[in-house]
C-alpha cells in the first residue's frame, strides 16, 4: 500500500537537497532562495485540498477513489524531473519547480487518505508510520545516489562561485526520480483494491455528480470552507506547532547546503555532496525509527513522543554548525531523523482518527494547508531575515531554523490528544 511514497518521496528528496545547490549552480544568491521556492507553498495550498475535496466526490469500480489522482500526479512529476537537470536558465528551472510540486501534490494528499482509508483506527499509527518509514527510504535513496554518483562519476571536478553549470554526474539522480516516482505508484495502483464507498457515499457521490457542471466546480472550494469551520480544536491548536515546525524545516532545506559552504570552506559540489550525506544520514534514521516509535506512542502517548521529537531536531538545528568534523554531524542528524520519522507520521494518525471518513480527503488536504501557509510565510519573510537580521549568513540561518523547532515543541504541550472511538462518532456528525 505504501510502495508508491517510496518514488513520491524520491522526488521529495531530490527538492529538499539538489533543487537550491541548481539555483545556485545558475546564479541564485542566498537571499534570492526562499523566494525562488514559492512553488511549493502555493502548489500545497492550491492544489491538496482542492484534490482532496474531489477525490472525496470520487468513485471508479475500476480505478478507485483516490488512485487515479496520484497516478496522474507521478507521471506529471516523472517528466518535471527527467527535465529538470537540462534547465539553462535560473527561471526555466524556477518554472519546472512549479509543474513538478504541482504533480507531487497530485499524488501526495490522496495517497494519506488512501492509508486513512484503508486501515481501521486501531491500525492507523502503524499504517502512518510504515509511511514515515517509506518517507525516510525514497529520500535516503536520492541523497545516497547524490553523493554516490559525485564520487563515481564527479572527478576532479570543483564548481566555484564563477561557475554557472549543473554537474553531469546529478543529471542520473533526476533520471533514476523520474522512473520510480511513475514506477512505484503504477505498483500501488495495480496493487492494491481500494475500499468501495458505503451506499450513503455512493448515494452522495451520484447526486454530486448529478448537479450541473458549475456548481461541481464550486463543490470542492464549499467543502474545503466547510471543513474548515468544522474543524476540531486539535487541529487548530495543530496549526500553530505547525507554523514554526514547517517554517525551520524549510529554512534547514534551503540554508544545509550554503551552512557547509560558510561552516567547513566546501565548494558548492562538496557542499552538496556534504547535505547529500547528512539527509541521507537522518533518514535513515528516520528508517530505522520510524516503527519503533508506534509502541512508545501507544504506550505514553503520541502528544509526548511528539513534543520530544520537536526538541531532538531544535537541539539538532542548534549544534550543527558548531561541528567541523564532517563525520560528527552525523549524531545531531540522528535526532534530526528520529524527530523526522515522528512528523511525518504521529499528526497524521492523530488527525485520521478524529475526522470523518467520507470527508477525510479534504481534511488531510487542510492539514497539508497548515504544512505550506508556513512555508509561504518563509518563502516570502526569510529573504528579509536573512538580509537584514542575520547578515546573509548560512550558518545563522540553520540556529534561527533551531530556534523555531524549540518554539514548536513548546506549543505542541498545549495539544489535547484525540482519545476514544465516542469522540470520533461525536465528530463525525458534524456537517451531516
Amino acid at each position: 500500500m505504501n510502495v508508491g511514497f517510496l518514488g513520491i518521496q524520491f522526488s521529495f528528496g531530490l527538492q529538499q537537497t539538489a533543487v537550491n545547490p541548481i539555483f545556485s549552480f545558475l546564479g541564485a544568491h542566498h537571499e534570492d532562495l526562499p523566494l525562488l521556492n514559492l512553488a511549493g507553498p502555493v502548489t500545497g495550498l492550491i492544489i491538496q485540498p482542492i484534490i482532496g475535496a474531489i477525490s472525496d466526490k470520487t468513485w471508479s469500480p475500476r480505478w478507485g477513489r483516490r488512485k487515479p489522482f496520484f497516478l496522474i500526479g507521478a507521471l506529471i512529476g516523472s517528466l518535471c524531473l527527467f527535465a529538470f537537470p537540462f534547465s539553462p536558465t535560473l527561471w526555466f528551472a524556477v518554472g519546472l519547480l512549479w509543474i513538478l510540486d504541482v504533480g507531487n501534490n497530485m499524488a501526495m494528499e490522496p495517497y494519506r487518505a488512501f492509508v486513512g482509508d484503508k486501515l481501521p483506527n486501531k491500525q492507523l499509527s502503524f499504517g502512518y508510520q510504515m509511511q514515515s518509514l517509506f518517507v525516510g527510504a525514497g529520500i535516503v535513496l536520492a541523497n545516497a545516489s547524490i553523493f554516490l554518483f559525485q564520487d563515481w562519476f564527479g572527478g576532479t571536478e570543483t564548481v566555484t562561485e564563477a561557475v554557472s553549470t549543473i554537474p553531469k554526474w546529478l543529471y542520473y539522480s533526476f533520471f533514476i526520480g523520474a522512473v520510480l516516482s511513475i514506477g512505484t505508484i503504477s505498483w500501488s495502483v495495480l496493487k492494491t483494491p481500494e475500499i468501495p464507498p458505503s451506499n450513503e457515499e455512493l448515494e452522495d457521490i451520484k447526486k454530486h455528480n448529478a448537479l450541473p457542471f458549475s456548481d461541481r466546480i464550486k463543490t470542492p472550494f464549499i467543502e474545503i470552507v466547510q471543513a474548515i469551520k468544522d474543524m476540531p480544536k486539535f487541529m487548530w491548536k495543530l496549526s500553530g506547532v505547525y507554523l514554526f515546525q514547517w517554517y525551520a524545516l524549510f529554512v534547514y532545506w534551503q540554508f544545509i547546503s550554503p551552512m557547509f559552504e560558510e561552516s567547513m570552506s566546501f565548494d558548492k559540489s562538496q557542499a552538496l555532496s556534504q547535505a547529500a550525506k547528512m539527509n541521507t544520514t537522518y533518514n535513515v534514521s528516520t528508517i530505522v525509527f520510524a516503527l519503533a516509535l508506534v509502541p512508545l506512542a501507544l504506550k505514553f502517548g503520541g502528544k509526548k513522543v511528539y513534543v520530544v521529537s520537536l526538541f531532538l531536531t531544535g537541539i539538532a538545528m542548534l549544534s550543527i554548525p558548531y561541528i567541523q568534523d564532517p563525520l560528527l554531524v552525523i549524531l545531531p542528524m540522528i535526532l534530526f531523523g528520529i524527530g523526522w520519522a515522528a512528523m511525518m507520521g504521529i499528526p497524521y494518525s492523530m488527525v485520521s482518527k478524529i475526522v470523518p471518513q467520507e470527508r477525510r480527503g479534504v481534511y488531510m488536504g487542510i492539514l497539508n494547508m497548515m504544512i505550506v501557509i508556513p512555508m509561504g510565510i518563509q518563502t516570502l519573510t526569510f529573504g528579509p531575515v536573512m538580509k537584514n537580521l542575520l547578515d546573509n549568513s548560512a550558518v545563522n540561518a540553520i540556529l534561527f531554523g533551531g530556534v523555531f523547532f524549540v518554539i514548536a515543541g513548546i506549543l505542541a504541550l498545549r495539544l489535547k490528544e484525540p482519545e476514544t472511538e465516542d469522540e470520533n462518532i461525536v465528530i463525525s456528525g458534524v456537517g451531516h
